[in-house]
């Protein structure tokens, strides 16, 4: 089994993926003459919740699209002031599995441009990226590598390494946007036994499992929550959730930290994660 550092049986990383109105813009859902800059999730969500993983004394990783270094720069320095990491999520959430490998480079280095921008102002810095839906696509390992990221969180199972770059994938169960949309009817099958809709506190109780599971078995685990799911969640539950995984740090059973972190333990122990990541062609975009 994999060593983790202070010898925690397991790893997690806790992530918030999408800011602002930006995947309404890709989808075509966004109100036709409506301001942009305004978007709920970056105004009331964002300064709750950084307010709130402060509070419980946890660091997280935002996967955030590039367009947001133009639209939202002070929310973004907001995130890495208060300690946590920004990881890349394409430019304007542009389904990165449907993208050639020219266009994937392309949209790496137009973000690449813009969160050095942000970079010289704020000190964040871009060592990872999740792909909207989920999907590595025609540029695989070999177009991030290139491009200077050292890690990708894709849709699969098993920490490891691939071309250079460290994998740490996010399974579909541990993602509150599986508990709603359509496309994923099968995943809410495996998890509970049925494709209805699963309720927030139905997943927070799942998660809770999942997390003792690592704690007992080993591994890695990545939660994965929504900013615009945020308010479906409810905050009660998110404070009962993060003090779960409070609780699990303190206990040095499992070492909670950011993405980045992780991903430069895996880079450092090669003989100890290897070609193990089995990626998952499961996509909420059906």
């Amino acid at each position: 089994m994999p060593a983790w550092p202070g010898g925690a049986r397991g790893a997690l990383s806790l992530s918030f993926d999408n800011l602002g109105e930006a995947a309404e813009l890709e989808l075509g859902a966004f109100p036709a003459g409506a301001p942009l800059g305004e978007h709920f999730t970056a105004t009331r969500v964002l300064p709750q919740l950084l307010e709130t993983l402060r509070a419980h004394e946890l660091v997280a990783t935002f996967f955030v699209e590039g367009v947001n270094a133009e639209l939202y720069p002070e929310a973004l320095a907001a995130i890495v002031a208060a300690g946590h990491e920004l990881g890349y999520h394409a430019w304007r959430h542009e389904q990165w599995g449907e993208l050639t490998a020219a266009e994937q480079a392309d949209n790496l280095a137009r973000g690449r441009a813009a969160f050095a921008a942000l970079d010289r102002r704020s000190g964040a810095g871009l060592a990872g990226m999740r792909p909207p839906g989920g999907q590595l696509g025609a540029g695989g390992a070999e177009v991030l590598r290139a491009a200077g990221l050292s890690y990708c969180s894709p849709a699969g199972a098993g920490a490891g390494i691939e071309d250079g770059v460290a994998m740490l994938p996010f399974q579909w169960r541990h993602v509150d946007a599986s508990c709603v949309l359509p496309p994923l009817a099968p995943v809410r099958k495996a998890m509970t036994g049925s494709a209805d809709p699963l309720e927030p506190e139905a997943f927070v109780t799942y998660l809770g499992a999942e997390i003792e599971q690592l704690r007992d078995s080993g591994g890695f685990l990545g939660i994965v929550l929504h900013l615009f799911m945020v308010d479906w969640l409810g905050e009660q539950r998110l404070a009962a959730l993060l003090e779960r995984l409070a609780l699990a740090a303190r206990e040095d059973a499992i070492w909670v930290a950011p993405c980045r972190d992780i991903a430069a333990h895996v880079l450092g122990q090669p003989d100890s994660f290897g070609a193990d990541t089995a990626l998952d062609s499961t996509s909420w975009g059906g």
